[in-house]
């Protein structure tokens, strides 16, 4: 079969900030759907936003209570569909630039995307990676990262990885959106009973209802083939 994987990161920051104030984890996350189900998504979308009434960019940090009605059905939609989700959880005060990344914020942060990839490509398919446009100051990162990712699995192939402008690019922005409520959870930024609280409730209740093994969006099980947060273990062991 044909995938496409659109992806999107939150708080990249964590690597080179060294204000108090930043977050914990920086995550790295991508929405999985299957190639011939793209048009259709999009055009759900199109018709939700209609229906709704809403004009703008899909963004998680724009989340306001004035569209409660249209963040839940976007919820749905996700929870109804062949949709899949899977995010890389990084704790940044973990990570050796020096000794495992050449002292390469850059570098280290598209290994980590990698990794994020690599265990959800599946035998004898071809996929395909958008992801939101960011300014790199090495112009091979998106074709190294190709290249790895197609030796990953040498029974599938990983065709392109594209960046794409994500105003364009609806599923990109609910890849934000998806990315932005584990991100919150993970970093604990939001405040009990707001707008995006009752949200991402909506979402773990519509997950617990198809099994999600946890009460809250936290670390899951390799296994978990509907919304994946991978908290990768930088100290080794077991």
């Amino acid at each position: 079969m044909k995938f496409d994987i659109y992806c999107d990161e939150s708080h990249p920051d964590v690597f080179w900030s060294k204000a108090e104030t930043r977050a914990r984890f920086l995550l790295i996350g991508g929405l999985w759907l299957p190639t011939e189900e793209r048009a259709g998504l999009k055009e759900q979308i199109r018709q939700l936003k209609e229906q709704h009434g809403f004009h703008h960019e899909i963004k998680w940090h724009k989340v306001h209570d004035g569209k409660m009605d249209f963040y839940r059905s976007l919820i749905d939609l996700f929870l109804q569909s062949e949709l899949r989700f899977r995010c890389i959880a990084v704790e940044g005060d973990k990570v050796d630039m020096v000794r495992f990344h050449q002292s390469d914020q850059e570098l280290g942060f598209y290994k980590f995307y990698y990794q994020m990839v690599k265990h959800w490509l599946d035998d004898f398919n071809d996929y395909r990676i958008f992801c939101d446009e960011k300014t790199n100051r090495s112009g091979d990162r998106l074709a190294t990262l190709r290249k790895t990712l197609d030796c990953a699995n040498l029974t599938s192939s990983v065709l392109a990885v594209q960046a794409l402008p994500s105003k364009e690019v609806v599923l990109i922005q609910l890849a934000d959106f998806l990315l932005g409520m584990a991100s919150s959870r993970l970093n604990e930024t939001i405040a009990p009973g707001s707008c995006k609280d009752i949200i991402i409730q909506h979402l773990e209740h519509g997950l617990r209802q198809q099994g999600f093994r946890t009460d809250h969006l936290s670390p899951t099980w390799k296994s978990e083939r509907k919304f994946n947060i991978f908290k990768i273990n930088l100290q080794g062991g077991w």
